[in-house]
């Protein structure tokens, strides 16, 4: 009896010795997994936002095609010979642009260069340089004033009035436009926050002696 009773005794601890053991095991794997740091997370970008939720100060570069038409006043002005009654020298364009926006906060100011083709009618070519400062609204909006310089060739005028086809004349431009995105109109997920813009523009040439509206599409970077 004492030689059976000591072998089951032998056997137990057999199977007990394991058991303990992987349960140590296992306990040990848990609680180093629990006693293990969570990665640290990036911080978080808190600076100021524009409206469209892009950063509220950088540069924003951008290119455009635009179309229009422009007619000037009859008088001379800038040089341009004046016209006979009934006469006006217009036109219908198509426009580039190459510039920049510079965000600051909820305004913004930039620059731009455009040349502009007379498509039909009595204008020839365009050249000028631009400054625009506004404000900006919305998903992607920009409302905006811009003062610049403009020369203006002419393939024709009137008949029977002396001037100088090959000449440019120029003077001041001021104007005033918009720019909306497709989240703006109903069109959300087309574009990113800097996508496709839609502008539409009025412009004046030498204090209000033309007048000049444009539409056409940005592409802003």
């Amino acid at each position: 009896m004492r030689k059976l009773a000591l072998a089951a005794a032998v056997a137990a601890a057999s199977f007990a010795v394991p058991a303990v053991a992987q349960d140590m095991s296992t306990t040990g794997t848990t609680d180093a997994a629990v006693a293990a740091p969570a990665p640290a997370e990036a911080p978080a970008d808190t600076g100021p936002r524009a409206p469209d939720g892009t950063r509220a100060f950088g540069i924003e570069p951008y290119v455009a095609v635009m179309g229009g038409w422009e007619q000037f006043d009859r008088q001379a002005v800038a040089g341009i010979p004046a016209q006979p009654k009934g006469y006006n020298l217009d036109g219908a364009l198509v426009e580039g642009i190459v510039g920049f926006n510079v965000p600051l906060g909820p305004v913004f100011v930039g620059a731009e260069g455009a040349v502009a083709k007379g498509v039909s009618g009595d204008i020839d070519w365009q050249y000028g340089a631009y400054g625009r400062f506004g404000l900006r609204a919305g998903e992607s909006g920009l409302f905006y004033g811009k003062v610049g310089y403009r020369w203006n060739n002419f393939n024709n005028f009137a008949p029977g009035v002396s001037g100088d086809l090959n000449r440019d004349y120029h003077a001041t431009v001021y104007g005033i436009g918009a720019e909306v995105g497709p989240r703006d109109i109903g069109l959300g997920g087309l574009t990113g926050n800097s996508g496709l813009r839609l502008r539409m523009e009025v412009s004046t040439f030498d204090d209000a002696h033309s007048f000049r509206p444009m539409a056409g599409v940005v592409a802003h970077f």
